[in-house]
């Protein structure tokens, strides 16, 4: 399955320059709206879901945006209205880029409680807390083993993994937290979700641009989880954490560990990015990011938007006053009771 990244990566590439009519735009303010437009009507993935959703119309964002242009604006000017007309698509892949500022939509995240809380946490993972490959793991008085992973940008090696998951051997469950993790690689992601089965699952479905309209894309092409050979794996029942953070690579990673039969997902729903995400140039040198190819579930469900948990819970008030993880209590919990 790892090999699917690198091959969506090339077939993007032969896609793009084949369905996209080259064209020349002008760096003004004109041409370089009229480009950006362009270049998310024809390579952009999620229209026709997100119309169906949010009735998102890029006709008349268009007609909207383009009277918000004139010859004499600042590039400040214009970074704001480009932006501000890309935050319609309501994307947090979705980012212009030029060599002093960043556009981001957080509304994903913004609009939905935190559930998380990194002195909270410290109160679980006590001073004597072992780290490696990005993972802060420690075993709680329950005798529940406790994982903290808060990015997937870096690698982990598969001895990393070994030694973590024997240390925890010892335990009753695992939880496994990725809450406020935005993502990274997706192998890194997939390298630790192998490590929850002993067999090869079927995780979802990915497809490709094949043109510029809308609804262009190719067939599915189904996406698995492979067991990783003669390696450590965890046999017995484990806990995800999540909320509206937990986003991209770590969205992709809820999905896979959602279709794994010992693995429950608590918590908050996640932030969603299930488009895997390219990157494209406007005239005047800044960038525009955005997602062209989804990446859907089993049932070839779209998860653009999250994936909700098994059991949703939101750290309470009172919780939260008195230092207590509603969310991590109730992965303990769970996992204590017998099966």
């Amino acid at each position: 399955m790892r090999s699917y990244i690198i091959n969506s990566l090339l077939i993007l590439s032969l896609i793009f320059s084949s369905c996209v009519t080259e064209e020349e735009f002008t760096n003004s303010p004109q041409g370089n709206f009229e480009a950006l437009w362009k270049i998310i009507d024809r390579q952009y993935c999620f229209h026709d879901y997100k119309n169906k959703e949010y009735g998102l119309d890029w006709d008349a964002i268009h007609k909207e945006y383009a009277n918000k242009i004139t010859s004499g604006m600042t590039n400040k000017q214009l970074f704001d209205v480009l932006s501000n007309m890309v935050n319609e698509l309501r994307d947090g892949h979705v980012n212009l880029i030029s060599n002093d500022r960043v556009s981001q939509y957080r509304e994903w995240y913004d609009a939905y409680p935190r559930n998380f809380n990194d002195s909270i946490q410290s109160n679980y993972l006590g001073r004597d807390y072992n780290y490696s490959s990005g993972m802060k793991y420690t075993i709680l008085p329950q005798n529940i083993g406790y994982i903290y992973l808060g990015s997937f940008e870096s690698s982990v090696g598969s001895g990393n993994l070994d030694e973590i998951l024997n240390a925890l051997s010892i335990c009753n469950g695992l939880i496994v937290d990725v809450r406020n993790n935005g993502g990274g690689n997706l192998t890194t992601a997939e390298r630790l979700a192998e490590r929850f089965t002993n067999e090869k699952v079927h995780i979802g479905y990915i497809t490709y641009k094949t043109g510029p309209e809308h609804s262009s894309f190719s067939k599915p092409n189904p996406l698995y989880l492979e067991e990783p050979t003669s390696r450590v794996r965890w046999q017995k029942r484990a806990v995800v954490l999540t909320n509206r953070r937990s986003f991209s690579a770590t969205n992709d990673f809820v999905n896979k560990m959602k279709q794994l039969e010992k693995v429950t997902i608590i918590g908050d729903k996640t932030g969603g990015g299930s488009g895997l995400p390219y990157t494209s140039e406007l005239p005047n040198g800044w960038l525009i990011r955005f997602s062209a190819s989804p990446i859907y579930g089993p049932n070839m469900e779209d998860i653009e938007f999250g994936i909700e948990p098994d059991i949703k819970v939101d750290i309470t008030s009172e919780d939260y006053n008195k230092g207590v993880d509603t969310i991590i209590e109730t992965a303990i919990s769970f996992l204590s009771k017998k099966e």
